[in-house]
């Protein structure tokens, strides 16, 4: 397109989720998840209709979704070599609290579920490839750092490494100073995986940590007055981190957080 423009897409449910399709061959694609309070909620595939310059929903990719869904990712797929395909939900496992797709191997992914495990699945062959213990209490979110490595973060305050090759051992990078205040999510810096952060409950601070030194952060980001519900890294920068919180602002932190000080947009 030769201009940029902003389009709205207005659907009859509050939005919950969101997330973009990256396939080369399907621009300006996204799926989106609706928040009701029952059992009639759904996820909507939709696109923009450069004829009509519009957002425009597709009713044959809509699907019922019980529950609200917490988070939405298209399979990571560059190159547009694998099929485009939907999934059907299951009924056969504990409430699922979040999941990441692995960009080394994009036939993985891994979920969290309040019934203290995560789960490896290979999707091409629609089976469990690992699933094992993580946390003592529920896990909120996970992220992948790398083929066999992932993070977790759990109701117990911790924030655990995972390497497939040793699946009886983690190893905790930090646990927050209050006992039993948990973490709720986690987002691993996809350009340089020395860095992740975290989010702690009811809390307005972000964590941001160096694997390489366990325990303590390298810094606090604080320049939120509400509790902060998201965090995720650029994906084409290893510099900037995004926030969101209740106080309705997203903060943008560039590379001089590793000197203590963020930057905000």
């Amino acid at each position: 397109m030769a201009n940029a423009e902003i389009f709205t897409y207005a659907s009859d449910s509050t939005l919950y989720s969101m997330g973009w399709s990256v396939r080369k061959d399907k621009n300006f694609r996204l799926g989106v998840g609706s928040f009701r309070e029952e059992c009639t909620n759904y996820v909507e595939i939709i696109h923009l209709d450069e004829d009509k310059g519009q957002l425009v929903s597709d009713p044959a990719l809509t699907f019922r979704h019980d529950y609200p869904p917490t988070k939405l990712m298209f399979m990571p797929d560059q190159e547009a070599c694998r099929p485009d395909l939907l999934n059907k939900q299951s009924d056969f496992c504990a409430p699922l609290t979040s999941f990441d797709w692995c960009e080394a191997d994009p036939k993985h992914l891994g979920t969290s579920s309040i019934d203290t495990t995560c789960t490896i699945w290979d999707i091409e062959r629609g089976e469990v490839d690992t699933q094992l213990i993580a946390h003592d209490k529920e896990v909120y979110d996970i992220a992948w750092g790398g083929w066999g490595v992932f993070a977790t973060v759990a109701a117990d305050g911790s924030v655990r490494v995972f390497d497939l090759r040793d699946k009886q051992h983690s190893t905790i990078i930090y646990e927050c100073p209050v006992p039993n205040t948990p973490l709720l999510r986690l987002s691993w810096n996809k350009q340089d995986p020395r860095y992740m952060a975290t989010v702690i409950m009811d809390s307005s601070t972000v964590i941001v940590l160096d694997i390489r030194y366990p325990s303590l952060p390298i810094t606090e980001l604080t320049r939120h007055h509400a509790p902060v519900n998201g965090v995720a890294w650029a994906p084409h920068s290893s510099a900037h981190v995004c926030t969101a919180g209740d106080d309705s602002q997203r903060a943008d932190a560039s590379r001089r957080w590793l000197a203590g000080e963020a930057v905000h947009a």
